[in-house]
């Protein structure tokens, strides 16, 4: 059976913070493959899109391009509604019955794992990796392994003020990331490197 990660997320723009934590639970849990997962209509955050899904995809597309073992995954931007991780997960377990998932969350997001859509029934579907950030105990009354990840304080929404502001996001987002938001003037102005 081959092992899958999953990591999902509105990745607006995706940034070297989800390629840092993509790469360390691939080689830490000796996976296959890490699958990026983009969500349509994340259900637990309100989520106001800023770019088109297609310039969505090719951003994630381009930070990825440079890993053999990263992949794209567009499951959750072909349905329409809210992108819940159970309804996801049982279509890629009928579409690829010999993988086995393992869905990857901050450790933030672990204590909210109660709250998610079908969560006992989730669980029997695919393995909970929780990824360790500053100031969050990933712990869970739920089977969730846990990986430590050296810490990139990064977020999409910091990279998106940054741009608007004319600031600098080198070292933040991956080169081919940042050239494209350029060209396209995305998330709102230009600026310098």
């Amino acid at each position: 059976m081959k092992r899958i990660g999953i990591l999902g997320g509105t990745f607006d723009p995706p940034h070297n913070g989800h390629l840092l934590m993509a790469n360390e639970v691939l080689f830490n849990l000796g996976l296959e493959e890490i699958w990026f997962m983009p969500t349509n209509i994340p259900p637990h955050k309100k989520y106001e899109q800023h770019i088109t899904n297609e310039d969505r995809l090719k951003l994630l597309s381009l930070a990825i391009s440079d890993h053999p073992h990263f992949m794209l995954q567009r499951i959750e931007l072909d349905r329409e509604g809210p992108s819940y991780t159970y309804d996801t997960m049982k279509i890629l377990k009928e579409r690829y019955p010999d993988n086995n998932y393992y869905f990857i969350i901050g450790g933030d997001m672990v204590e909210y794992l109660p709250h998610w859509y079908r969560i006992n029934d989730l669980v029997e579907i695919v393995q909970f990796v929780g990824v360790k950030r500053p100031g969050f105990a990933v712990n869970s009354n739920y089977n969730v392994i846990e990986v430590t990840v050296p810490q990139f304080e990064v977020s999409s929404s910091e990279i998106r003020s940054r741009i608007v502001k004319g600031q600098t996001t080198r070292y933040l987002l991956p080169e081919k990331v940042e050239q494209y938001i350029e060209e396209k003037n995305l998330y709102g102005t230009k600026r310098g490197s």
